[in-house]
């Protein structure tokens, strides 16, 4: 551990990790005979994902010489950074799930004022793509046979199939709104789904959750699972969903609409009952269906804010893959593309949420919290870290001063630069009253 009468920015460093493991437990061993421990492999991973090296190796070399420096949990003993990977990619997921309880308790401590919104802890959901390296291993992981297939297939615009057809690996994420702060993420290839990634994280949820999604992630199999598990629902419907009315299931009030398809019907599975929120945007209706049907509990008002915030995680994937440049990972190995990503977002995790607990402190409001400014001064302590340290120029100094300015922005949707994406609104779900059959 550094001394206490040090005057360098290492001081800073080394006081963020001593916050961020406080109460950590790792109740494991590496194996025996080996120097290394997991709270200093953990921290290590943390410093090589902050650093803003161009390559893998040279950030790894970073975290070495800081580690050193720092005399981290008393580990000097040098390695190379084949065996440095070779152990994360064996232990990650462990200590991936010790710091994720560690983080969610002190999420929960910290933001007494901010963990529940309307009276539940809103959690939205959304996938990103994430580039990685067109090669043998990369591709056999992480892009699908049939997308594959289809590439070699065509003939037209080889650089634009190259693209579109390249490996990339699926990041789903559940994301506290209020917090701006992720829960938890599943990784995965193009061969699997938003959906199914959603599915594996329905057994980790929070109690009092409430999951806020967009139209992609609606279905009866994945609403019905969300409900088991005692999670409520907003979720926005468009034109690929048939809804009900006047099912006669419950004792139905003005809004009360039934998710049930045919193939579910044919099954005898029950209908899914929810209330529908439509709110009048500028450009098209926008339809919300949520579980919560007592108005009381959740208003239409509460709903639509719900579903506003949902916002956030789009934020959050746009910081992650734009901000901290994680958009393209630079592992040609499947294996380390996989413990580069989970590293970024723990490390993004971790420097957010030491950002936050600093700001609440001092009564600053989180939305106003700059990703941008956050990762500069987090790196600025890790590349001048024998520097001089200044009591003016601290680390938790420059996090407060890592705020989005309230300069107003003009309208640049009037800009004609070509864009990539052209997203297409959702239209309005099919609503049917149900037949004599169906009420049956």
């Amino acid at each position: 551990m550094l001394l206490q009468d040090s005057r360098s920015n290492s001081a800073y460093i080394d006081e963020s990790l001593q916050w961020l493991f406080k109460g950590v437990q790792f109740d494991r061993e590496l194996r025996d005979g080996c120097t290394w421990t997991f709270r200093w492999l953990a921290k290590t991973a943390l410093l090589w994902a902050w650093s803003a090296e161009a390559k893998l190796t040279e950030r790894f070399a970073c975290a070495q010489r800081l580690t050193r420096h720092l005399q981290l949990e008393d580990a000097k003993t040098e390695t190379s950074w084949q065996a440095f990977a070779e152990v994360l990619r064996r232990h990650t997921q462990y200590m991936r799930s010790v710091l994720t309880v560690a983080f969610r308790k002190r999420m929960a401590q910290s933001f007494p004022e901010h963990w529940k919104m309307h009276g539940f802890v809103v959690l939205g959901v959304d996938g990103s793509d994430i580039a990685v390296p067109l090669t043998k291993s990369n591709e056999d992981a992480y892009a699908s046979k049939k997308v594959a297939r289809d590439r070699r297939k065509k003939k037209g615009n080889k650089g634009a199939d190259k693209r579109s057809a390249g490996p990339q690996i699926l990041l789903t994420t559940l994301f506290v709104v209020r917090l701006y702060l992720p829960w938890n993420w599943q990784i995965g290839g193009r061969g699997d789904s938003e959906r199914g990634q959603l599915r594996l994280m329905l057994g980790d949820l929070p109690a009092d959750c409430l999951i806020v999604a967009d139209a992609g992630f609606v279905g009866y199999e994945l609403a019905a699972e969300m409900l088991a598990q005692g999670a409520q629902i907003v979720m926005r419907v468009g034109s690929n969903v048939r809804l009900l009315k006047k099912l006669g299931y419950v004792r139905e009030s003005n809004g009360i609409v039934y998710l049930w398809p045919d193939k579910i019907t044919r099954k005898q599975l029950p209908p899914l009952v929810f209330r529908l929120i439509v709110i009048q945007d500028a450009k098209a209706p926008v339809y919300l269906i949520t579980s919560v049907l007592d108005s009381k509990r959740l208003s239409d008002r509460a709903a639509i804010e719900i579903y506003s915030a949902r916002w956030s995680i789009e934020v959050y994937h746009r910081h992650l893959k734009q901000t901290f440049r994680r958009g393209k990972l630079l592992s040609r190995n499947s294996d380390n593309a996989r413990i580069e990503l989970e590293w970024s977002l723990l490390s993004l995790w971790a420097m957010n949420l030491y950002a936050s607990v600093e700001l609440s402190t001092h009564g600053i409001a989180l939305e106003r919290i700059s990703f941008a400014g956050v990762l500069d001064s987090f790196r600025k302590m890790v590349r001048d870290y024998l520097h001089p340290a200044s009591r003016r120029r601290t680390l938790r100094i420059l996090l407060r001063g890592a705020l989005l300015d309230t300069y107003r922005r003009k309208n640049k949707s009037s800009r004609n630069y070509p864009r990539r994406k052209k997203h297409k609104s959702p239209g309005p779900p099919e609503i049917q009253v149900a037949t004599s059959q169906q009420q049956k």
